[in-house]
């Protein structure tokens, strides 16, 4: 059996507002892809665990929904999801746009009973503004709360992940692995696989489909020569059927395609993707429906 007695390990959650760059931040600090990224806001409904591992380390990391005050059911479960993540993380970080770096009160409530947790501010798209700029944000957020540490990096480009990721393994405290280590994430393929259709839909579609959409996958059956996968595509009212399927199935066909090479590149194998609208009323707002459809 491997010897913990000099292992670490701890759990280190991302919050922030829609679109700073959380799931940018958790990929490149894994250095692998887990969590869908699109220029579009709120596209991370779940709570996604990656897991970075080292002999004598191991970091989960929860990548978290933008934080936004819920109107309806789905967004309520989201919610909860990321009050889950920061009572059960070790590490907060705390990202900002540095051109949208205004923080909803809703986040410093979270913190302020927080304690005998790491809190870290971190400056993202630094790459947009000059280093005072950044630093101006920086100050302007520190008097509002006092944050343990600040980072300022570039989740796009790389810039200040080396020195973030140093001062997170440095502030991690003893403890066994929770994950086997060659593991990356706990989720199932066919999360990640519902996952890359939904990026998709974001990357395709405009205005409310995306939003109203979620995917179901009904089955997945891993052969030899491929993986068959049939996935529902649930929307919320008649009118979001027709946009999605498009002028004779156009749409719908180029949302299979992309979808496709996307899984295929990730399960390394051919894929048959067997595309299927459904249409559920008011689907996000019914609670027994949003629990159906995992969250």
């Amino acid at each position: 059996m491997e010897n913990t007695k000099d292992h670490r390990s701890g759990y280190v959650a991302i919050l922030g507002k829609p679109n700073a760059g959380k799931s940018t931040l958790m990929n490149r600090l894994l250095g692998n892809k887990i969590s869908i990224t699109t220029h579009k806001p709120q596209t991370t409904r779940h709570q996604i665990i990656g897991i970075h591992s080292e002999e004598d380390l191991q970091i989960i990391f929860l990548d978290t929904p933008g934080v936004i005050d819920p109107k309806y059911e789905l967004q309520k479960a989201m919610m909860k999801t990321v009050d889950r993540a920061r009572r059960d993380a070790d590490i907060l970080l705390l990202i900002v746009d540095v051109k949208d770096h205004n923080i909803p009160g809703r986040i410093y409530k979270m913190f302020s009973s927080m304690k005998g947790k790491q809190i870290f501010l971190i400056i993202n798209k630094i790459d947009k503004v000059t280093d005072q700029e950044a630093e101006g944000v920086a100050r302007k957020l520190k008097d509002e709360f006092d944050f343990d540490d600040t980072f300022f990096v570039s989740a796009l480009n790389g810039n200040g992940l080396q020195n973030l990721m140093d001062n997170i393994k440095d502030n991690i405290k003893p403890g066994p692995p929770f994950y086997p280590k060659d593991m990356l994430s706990e989720q199932p393929v066919r999360f990640f696989v519902a996952e890359m259709v939904r990026e998709q839909l974001f990357l395709l579609y405009h205005q409310e489909i995306p939003y109203s959409s979620t995917i179901d996958i009904v089955q997945y059956d891993e052969r030899d020569d491929l993986d068959y996968i049939s996935a529902d595509i649930i929307v919320n009212r008649d009118s979001q059927k027709g946009i999605l399927i498009g002028k004779g199935g156009k749409a719908i066909k180029q949302l299979g395609k992309n979808a496709r090479e996307v899984i295929e590149d990730f399960v390394g194998k051919k894929v048959y993707l067997d595309l299927h609208v459904k249409v559920r009323e008011k689907w996000r707002e019914d609670p027994s429906r949003v629990r159906h459809y995992g969250y």
